[in-house]
C-alpha cells in the first residue's frame, strides 16, 4: 500500500486506521459522518472502531514499547524533528481540513494546528536530546548514595477533543515520544479527518511501526481504550464531565491519568487598566476559535466606576468580528462545530436572559448566514456571579461582564468558581497586577495578556483538571521513577 492510499476523505472505505505502521481497514463496518461546520455538507465518514480494533492498536503499541524505549534519546529527537518537518509539508491540507470540520478561522488553524504542532515536537525533541541520565543523591538514612532512574511509563492512550484537534494531540504526543512511550491516539469524531495527514507524516518520518497508532470512533471506542489493561497511562483533554468519568475508570485500575478539562476563567480589569490594550487582548482571550476554547476569559470583572466603559468597549469588540466561512481570509469568526453545540450555546443565552442578564451585543444568529452553525458574539452585562451563565462553561462566543467595588471583592469573585484553568489581570502597574494574579486560584494566569507557552506548565486546578502539560513538567508526566540505593563500601 502506498503512503497516501486510503487517507482521502469521502466515504467509509476511504479513511483507514493506522496500526503497526500500516494504513488498515477497521474490523468494524460502523461509520460516523463528518460534516462541514460552515456549509452543513458531508465531508466524509470515519470508522467507528470496535473493541477489537482497539485491541489491535494497543497490541501494536505494546510490541513496539521496549524497542522505542531503548532507542537512544538523540535518535528519538531526530525522528521527532523529521515528523515536525513532515507536518509542515502538509500544512495547507491540515489547516483547511481542521477549519472545515470545526469552523476555526484559517489563520488560527495554521498557527495552532500546524505551526504550534511542529514547534511542540521540536521543543520536546530538544528535551529528549538532553538525555535522561540518572540523578545521584546522598542517602540520608544510611551511608551511601541513591540513584534516581527515570523510564517511560509505557503505552499511552491519547484522547483529544475537537476544538484544537492536532494542537492538543501534540501536547501529549510530543512528550510521550520524547520520553520513549508508544501511543494510541483517539481523536474526536467531529475532527478525525485531519489525523490522516498526521499519520501520513508519522509514516513519512520513519517512526518505527507501532510507536504511533490511530483508532477513530465515538464514546465506546474511547472507553474501550481507557479500560484496556495494556494501556499504562491515559492523557485526556475535554469536558469536566467526561474527565470525571475517565478519571474514575483510571482510579479503579490505579492507572495514571492527565486530565485537562473545562474552564470559566476571569479577566480582572483593575481601575487603572488601559482599555486600548485590554480590548485587543480579550479579542483572543475571550473569543478565540469562535469561543470554542477551554482557556477563555469568559467572565470579565470590571470596577464599578468604569463598568459602563468596559461594557461598551466589549460590545464594540463583539460587533467588530467578521463572521463567515472560516476558509475566507477576512473571516475572524467562523461557525460552531455542530448543530448540537449551537443549540447548547443558544440555550445558555436564553437562560442568561431569563435570569436577568442584559444582552448588549449579539444574542442570536447572524443575518445573511443561513447555512452553517453560526452564533453572534454575545456580551452579557448586569451579570451576577451566581447566574448560570457565570457559573457554567458555555463553550461558545458568550462573555459575562460582572461589576465589583473593591479589589478584594474582585479576587473573591474570580475565585468563586468550580474551575481554575486560566485568567488575566489588566493594569498599567504590572507589579501590582502580578500581586493580584498570585491571589487567584488558577493553574495559569497572565498580566496584561495570556497565552499558552510550550516551555511553561499548563493545567488546571479544581474542576479544571489534574496534572500538567507543556514544559519539563509535561515530559515528567510520561516518565516513572525508580530509586536505587548503593551503600558506601567500608
Amino acid at each position: 500500500m502506498s503512503d497516501n492510499e486510503g487517507i482521502t476523505a469521502g466515504g467509509s472505505s476511504d479513511f483507514l486506521l493506522y496500526i503497526d505502521g500500516e494504513f488498515t481497514h477497521p474490523l468494524s463496518s460502523a461509520t460516523i459522518p463528518v460534516v462541514e461546520a460552515a456549509t452543513e455538507q458531508l465531508l466524509g465518514h470515519i470508522p467507528d472502531s470496535s473493541a477489537k480494533d482497539v485491541e489491535r492498536a494497543v497490541d501494536a503499541a505494546r510490541r513496539a514499547r521496549s524497542g522505542w524505549a531503548a532507542t537512544d534519546p538523540a535518535e528519538r529527537a531526530a525522528l521527532m524533528e523529521r515528523l515536525a518537518e513532515e507536518v509542515e509539508r502538509r500544512g495547507k491540507e491540515i489547516s483547511e481540513t481542521v477549519s472545515r470540520q470545526n469552523g476555526m478561522p484559517l489563520m488560527l488553524s495554521r498557527m495552532s494546528e500546524v505551526d504550534s504542532v511542529a514547534g511542540t515536537l521540536r521543543y520536546y525533541a530538544s528535551l529528549a536530546r538532553a538525555g535522561f541520565d540518572d540523578e545521584k543523591r546522598p542517602a540520608l538514612a544510611f551511608p551511601g548514595d541513591v540513584r534516581i532512574q527515570r523510564e517511560p511509563v509505557g503505552v499511552v492512550a491519547l484522547i483529544v477533543p475537537w476544538n484544537y484537534p492536532l494542537g492538543l494531540t501534540a501536547m501529549k504526543l510530543a512528550p510521550a515520544l520524547a520520553a520513549g512511550c508508544t501511543v494510541v491516539l483517539k481523536p474526536a469524531p467531529e475532527t478525525s479527518l485531519d489525523t490522516r495527514y498526521l499519520m501520513e507524516a508519522v509514516h513519512a518520518a520513519g517512526l518505527p511501526a507501532g510507536v504511533v497508532n490511530l483508532v477513530t470512533g465515538g464514546r465506546d471506542t474511547g472507553e474501550a481504550l481507557v479500560r484496556h489493561p495494556g494501556v499504562d497511562k491515559v492523557a485526556f483533554t475535554g469536558s469536566t464531565a467526561a474527565g470525571r468519568a475517565i478519571g474514575a475508570l483510571c482510579g479503579e485500575a490505579l492507572k495514571p491519568v492527565t486530565l485537562e478539562l473545562g474552564g470559566k476563567s476571569a479577566a480582572v480589569v483593575l481601575p487603572d487598566a488601559d482599555l486600548s490594550q485590554m480590548l485587543p487582548g480579550l479579542a483572543f482571550l475571550s473569543f478565540a476559535n469562535n469561543g470554542q476554547s477551554c482557556f477563555l476569559n469568559s467572565r470579565v470583572l470590571a470596577p464599578r466606576e468604569r463598568y459602563d466603559e468596559v461594557v461598551d468597549g466589549l460590545a464594540q469588540l463583539a460587533q467588530s468580528f467578521k463572521l463567515g466561512n472560516p476558509l475566507d481570509a477576512d473571516t475572524t469568526m467562523g461557525p460552531l462545530v455542530s448543530d448540537r453545540q449551537r443549540q447548547r450555546v443558544e440555550s445558555y443565552i436564553a437562560v442568561g436572559r431569563t435570569e436577568g442578564a442584559r444582552v448588549v451585543a449579539g444574542g442570536g444568529r447572524p443575518s445573511g448566514l443561513d447555512r452553517g452553525w453560526f452564533v453572534e458574539p454575545t456580551v452579557f452585562a448586569d451579570v451576577a456571579n451566581t447566574m448560570t451563565v457565570a457559573r457554567e462553561e458555555i463553550f461558545g462566543p458568550v462573555i459575562c461582564v460582572i461589576p465589583y467595588d473593591t479589589e478584594d471583592e474582585a479576587i473573591a469573585i474570580a475565585n468563586d468558581s468550580d474551575y481554575g484553568l486560566a485568567g488575566s489581570v489588566w493594569s498599567t502597574d504590572s507589579a501590582h497586577a502580578l500581586s493580584v494574579a498570585s491571589r487567584i486560584e488558577t493553574g495559569s494566569i497572565g498580566v496584561n495578556m495570556w497565552t499558552l507557552d510550550p516551555g511553561s506548565p499548563f493545567g488546571g486546578w479544581k474542576a479544571s483538571g489534574i496534572g500538567k502539560e507543556f514544559g519539563p513538567e509535561g515530559l515528567a508526566a510520561y516518565l516513572k521513577t525508580r530509586s536505587v540505593f548503593v551503600p558506601s563500601v567500608a
